[in-house]
């Protein structure tokens, strides 16, 4: 076995590899888009060889459905723990389950945006990455029924009030990571006042 090999088998055990090739694909993705991705560019930003990829990923578009997989797994996680917090306040799990929605933007931009792109073609070759997204979908729904039973959001189908309560986070952060909210307002107030002030539109009483 070359120094090579045997030093990619070290240093990437136990899935290590698959995360690093992810972490690499994110990079490449952030800085040049998906035109740019290839796993053999992967390969080379993991510091492996041109074929370690293919342990892992069949193609380009595997590696895309994985990253946006892994993305959505991390939304999941923070606003299901958001809601678990909060389980006898609807209303805080309204508004914490939102503020970890943009938190993971905040803390993560390039991954948001790729996960959040549309870019996986084929969506229903990648069993993991459409269950995933539904899985989100069932919580953001399960959130807002929760509100409407308090009488925090107004009555309505459930799927279409999901939506509107996902537009409205999803636009903001937009605008966010854009620069596209004035800096005269953001000197004056913090993120989540002006957060809270936007979600405040959704809700039939106000927020305090």
């Amino acid at each position: 076995m070359s120094n090579k090999k045997l030093s990619e088998k070290t240093s990437y055990h136990h899935g290590d590899l698959k995360n690093a090739l992810i972490q690499a694909g994110i990079e490449i993705l952030a800085e040049k888009g998906v035109h740019a991705l290839s796993l053999r560019r992967v390969a080379r930003r993991a510091g492996v060889s041109h074929t370690a990829p293919y342990a892992h990923f069949a193609d380009k578009q595997s590696l895309v459905a994985a990253i946006s997989t892994e993305g959505y797994k991390k939304l999941y996680n923070r606003v299901y723990a958001a809601v678990q917090l909060h389980q006898d306040d609807p209303l805080q799990q309204l508004i914490e389950a939102s503020w970890a929605y943009i938190e993971f933007a905040l803390k993560d931009p390039a991954h948001f945006k790729i996960t959040l792109s549309g870019v996986v073609e084929q969506e229903k070759s990648y069993p993991e990455y459409v269950e995933i997204t539904k899985q989100n979908f069932r919580l953001v729904v399960t959130i807002v029924e929760t509100c409407q039973r308090a009488g925090i959001l107004r009555a309505a189908p459930p799927d279409l009030m999901a939506i509107t309560v996902w537009s409205q986070v999803h636009g903001f952060i937009s605008l966010v990571l854009e620069g596209q909210i004035s800096h005269v307002l953001l000197e004056s107030r913090s993120l989540k006042e002006i957060w809270l002030f936007s979600l405040n539109q959704l809700t039939i009483s106000d927020i305090g």
